[in-house]
């Protein structure tokens, strides 16, 4: 079995695509069965090619698993359900676990993965610190490449502590449960924004059959393999394979969400995820040609990469057309004897508005993709197009442009610097901006509005085009999936100059759209932009929580989404000082070419919140949790602060943050930090 790798926004074993068709196994009461041969049949034959675990797995199950083509996530179980910083030896504990499960079986050919954790509780999270918690993840997974570098690691992320993305997971994983199909498809599309260039996974999704209907539960689990399909994601994980549950030191009696019942019988559910991972999107009927358009000016060291990448893309219903403007390095005599199949047009110098508006007229199909000779566009590019454009809604679309691996430390460091070419999203559907490098346009609208303006001659020529787009009526769509490769610039000097360009060019649309643009400079974006990094809580983050911690979504607030981190394998302190050089100097470079002023706003900036009084600690042999104490509080005549406080009731002046940890057994101890004093009336 070859190994599992990410591949853009999907996964690939060797140069086949894969799609994550997992099932949670386990854990079940009286530990692992003694035999998994029958349950790893009945798995691998509804269709499903993953097992999701909650603890490190044993060799004889990985052998089994092997057996039957089943590549398996591990699970690092863990007291990630309590204060792990005020009990710092349960963190190290975590540490020795990971270690030891790895230390057997991280070279196994069946172990794909590890989650290492599930679910940090919300109330918790914010307990002890959303940034604090964030690093003790990303310490784990650390830890786990050290021992593991050829798995993939991840989060079991939930929708309460969106803020709580690990940046160096190699995936995001989110366990979800919405039943209703709109809202469902609509938070998928969410996830890929939280993902920034890494591939989604659906890490938990299920229903109960004790409270919903096994009928209901079938038809629920088909319609999110479905959907998962249809928004791109790259995995979907269905829960559970059996009813027989054990968590918190006992077997859960109440829940029945497996696909099988505790007596081992199927439930119609099983049969539902096998015909729905049978069925694939289906290719959108009757859709127009695409006329692919790659403009180079002394290209001839990168065009061949893109154009072998053009070739190997699985639609055929395309055409390859290179403008060459003016190249004097030879480009147009290269295309010409190693690609005899592309139309090449080759012009006097005019710059690349000029080309991309050559090439447009040149064009024999209806819809226009751009895409620039230093991109190398994925297998699927031109399809998962053509299914935005499928639904009418959208005159122009695009997806995500990734740095591909960096070769090396100056190409990680280059990849994760503020500046490169970024989409801008009004909703987690519909774009602001596309960058030139991945964006698609029907003839008609491109037509309508002119094509690009010919005096952007290297850069800005797709903001303006963008804008004019909008500007006339017309909407832009998101394909998350239609990704292409991109590279960055190799060197230092490389990457500022075309900072310069682009500050250049930045000039050229302030003049053209001054009431786009600050007094200052700035472009005014409605949108957010999106830096390619994953949605995570820095120490300076404003987060919303709702009143009292208690929106079942929770996420970052700020237009400007996180950058790129520092590929892994070249992470470094010589690297971050780097980074940080350039993450200084960039938007000076560009300021002073846009405008000749110097900007001095430091990217670094720093919210403190007030430090608590004292903490207090409430056992309750019953299980009474925080709910039920702000309840109590709320009766009393506290009042909820607001959805990005950092407590969660006050009165008189004094205010209470509570949180409730989770172990086995019904018992339960719940955190009260207090800020002011307390009157000798109080009791909880």
């Amino acid at each position: 079995m070859e190994r599992l790798q990410t591949d853009g926004k999907f996964f690939r074993a060797g140069e086949d695509r894969v799609h994550v068709r997992a099932v949670t196994y386990g854990p079940f009461p009286g530990g692992w069965p003694t035999v998994f041969e029958p349950d790893f049949a009945r798995i691998a034959a509804a269709g499903f090619n993953a097992l999701r675990l909650y603890q490190m797995p044993p060799a004889h199950l990985l052998d089994a698993a092997l057996r039957h083509g089943l590549r398996v996530f591990g699970g690092l179980k863990w007291a990630s359900s309590m204060d792990f910083f005020r009990r710092p030896e349960l963190l190290a504990s975590a540490r020795v676990d990971l270690a030891e499960g790895l230390r057997d079986t991280s070279g196994h050919p069946a172990l794909a993965g590890v989650y290492i954790g599930n679910e940090v509780p919300a109330d918790l999270a914010r307990w002890m610190g959303p940034a604090k918690v964030r690093h003790a993840l990303e310490d784990l997974i650390t830890l786990g490449r050290s021992l593991g570098p050829h798995l993939l690691f991840a989060y079991g992320n939930y929708p309460s502590t969106e803020y709580l993305e690990p940046e160096n997971a190699d995936f995001t994983a989110f366990n979800v449960y919405l039943e209703n199909e709109p809202a469902l498809r609509r938070y998928l599309r969410r996830l890929h924004h939280i993902a920034g260039d890494r591939p989604v996974v659906v890490s938990e999704f299920g229903l109960d059959t004790r409270r919903n209907g096994e009928d209901r539960q079938a038809e629920l689990l088909g319609q999110a393999i479905r959907l998962a399909r249809e928004e791109e994601l790259a995995g979907f994980t269905a829960y559970a394979w059996s009813d027989r549950w054990w968590n918190a030191g006992a077997e859960v009696m109440d829940w029945d969400f497996g696909l099988v019942r505790r007596d081992g019988t199927e439930k119609p559910a099983l049969a539902a995820v096998t015909e729905a991972f049978a069925h694939s999107p289906a290719p959108p009927r009757g859709m127009p040609r695409i006329s692919v358009i790659v403009c180079t000016r002394n290209g001839r060291e990168r065009i061949g990469g893109c154009l072998e990448a053009i070739a190997r893309m699985t639609d055929s219903d395309f055409e390859t057309i290179v403008v060459d403007d003016g190249s004097e390095d030879g480009t147009g005599d290269f295309v010409a004897r190693w690609f005899p199949e592309v139309t090449l047009l080759r012009l006097s110098p005019g710059g690349l508005s000029a080309a991309r508006n050559a090439g447009a007229a040149a064009a024999t199909g209806t819809i226009l993709a751009f895409t620039d000779d230093d991109c190398e566009p994925d297998r699927e590019w031109v399809t998962r197009l053509r299914r935005t454009f499928a639904s009418g809604r959208f005159a122009a679309a695009g997806g995500p442009n990734l740095p591909p691996p960096a070769r090396t430390r100056t190409e990680a460091v280059v990849s994760a610097a503020p500046g490169a070419p970024s989409h801008v999203m009004l909703d987690d559907e519909e774009a602001e901006h596309l960058p030139g490098c991945n964006i698609a346009v029907t003839k008609e609208a491109f037509d309508a509005i002119g094509g690009f303006d010919p005096r952007f001659r290297t850069a800005g020529d797709d903001v303006d085009f963008c804008w004019r787009l909008r500007d006339a009526g017309y909407r832009l769509g998101f394909a998350p999936g239609a990704f292409v490769w991109h590279w960055r610039r190799p060197s230092f000097r490389a990457f500022l100059r075309q900072q310069r360009g682009y500050g250049r060019a930045e000039k050229l649309l302030l003049e053209k759209h001054p009431r786009r643009f600050t007094a200052t400079g700035e472009a005014i974006w409605h949108g957010f932009v999106y830096n390619g990094g994953p949605l995570r809580a820095g120490t300076d983050s404003i987060i919303y929580h709702g009143p009292m911690g208690q929106a079942g979504y929770q996420s970052v607030i700020d237009r400007m989404m996180p950058l790129r981190g520092i590929e892994p394998r070249f992470d470094s302190t010589r690297a971050r000082c780097q980074l940080a050089m350039l993450t200084w100097l960039q938007p000076r470079v560009r300021a002073w070419e846009r405008r000749r002023t110097w900007t001095w706003r430091s990217p670094w900036t720093c919210r403190r919140a007030p430090e608590p009084g004292r903490e207090i600690e409430l056992w309750s042999e019953s299980g009474k949790t925080r709910d039920a104490f702000l309840r109590d509080l709320l009766a009393e005549g506290w009042k909820p602060g607001g959805a990005t406080d950092d407590w969660d009731v006050e009165k008189d002046g004094t205010r209470l943050l509570l949180a409730t940890e989770s172990g086995d057994g019904p018992g339960k101890r719940t955190l009260v930090r207090i800020w002011g004093e307390l009157t000798p009336e109080f009791r909880l």
